[in-house]
């Protein structure tokens, strides 16, 4: 049996995945980086960015707020938190 594909690996960047948030996203401390580029190579869209100063940020706009990077960092320096457009978009 073949099923269709709806579509082709590494769309994120036209397909701006990050509306599919659920009204989280990460948030970056940046008190205890360690540098240690794990969020960035779990990231399944690829957006999240950064150098060796610890200045790591994450695209919104493809950010899907799945957490992996939450779930990886060894020092806790990522927390995940409520977007302000959720709210208001559900009142």
């Amino acid at each position: 049996m073949i099923i269709p594909v709806t579509s082709k690996p590494r769309t994120s960047k036209a397909n701006k995945t990050g509306t599919w948030r659920s009204g989280k996203k990460p948030h970056f401390i940046q008190k205890e980086c360690i540098a240690c580029r794990l969020c960035v190579m779990v990231c399944p869209e690829g957006c999240i960015s950064g150098d060796k100063k610890c200045t790591y940020i994450s695209d919104y706009k493809y950010c899907k707020g799945c957490g992996n990077c939450v779930a990886v960092c060894p020092v806790a320096d990522i927390e995940m938190v409520k977007e302000e457009w959720w709210r208001e978009t559900i009142s």
